[in-house]
């Protein structure tokens, strides 16, 4: 755990997993950095059948594969629950296969549950969101088995850290930290 938004207090023995897709995977990882008790966030591929995509290979839209974040957190001291909530704040779950310019179903809406737990808390908060109307459109986020991961290469990671004055992060990434920090302060690092 190097990069500067790792919990140094982080006990291992604490750890929970969380596999989120919200779109572009820059995006999803630099809002979760951020929070208290998530102790790393890696970039990856998930949901496809070919072992070790690429990047490449990953964007053409073909491979089953969704871009994610696996989420390593403490539960004692934030619930998949609260992970949920940041999931369906800083995002729009209610396009299929897209977010803003992104375009395909490896930027789709998803959650790749670990257990029956998180099965079922992901699809009781759908469920509600859908009834609620919070949104003008149902959500279409899919929950999905987990059965793999794959890292993506080394300069996905930590990307918006690493590249804060890149256009990409500029235009798209930061306008949604800045909303993200307003809104859950009290749960930032």
């Amino acid at each position: 755990m190097d990069d500067q938004f790792a919990d140094k207090d982080f006990e291992m023995e604490n750890v929970d997993t969380a596999t989120l897709g919200t779109g572009c995977f820059w995006c999803t990882e630099a809002i979760f950095q951020r929070l208290k008790g998530v102790a790393k966030v890696i970039s990856g591929y998930s949901g496809g059948e070919k072992p070790n995509p690429t990047y490449e290979e990953v964007c053409n839209g073909t491979t089953g594969y969704a871009e994610v974040c696996q989420v390593l957190y403490d539960p004692t001291v934030l619930s998949f629950d609260e992970l949920l909530k940041v999931f369906w704040e800083t995002h729009d779950p209610t396009t299929l296969n897209r977010q803003g310019n992104d375009v395909g179903p490896q930027y789709r809406s998803v959650i790749f549950y670990h257990n029956a737990e998180q099965k079922q808390k992901a699809e009781a908060y759908k469920k509600e969101l859908n009834a609620s109307g919070a949104w003008p459109n149902p959500v279409v986020t899919s929950v999905e088995p987990y059965k793999n991961f794959y890292s993506a290469e080394n300069y996905h990671q930590n990307y918006y850290n690493n590249n804060p004055r890149q256009m990409y992060c500029q235009y798209v990434i930061k306008p949604k930290l800045e909303k993200f920090e307003k809104v859950f302060k009290d749960k930032m690092k």
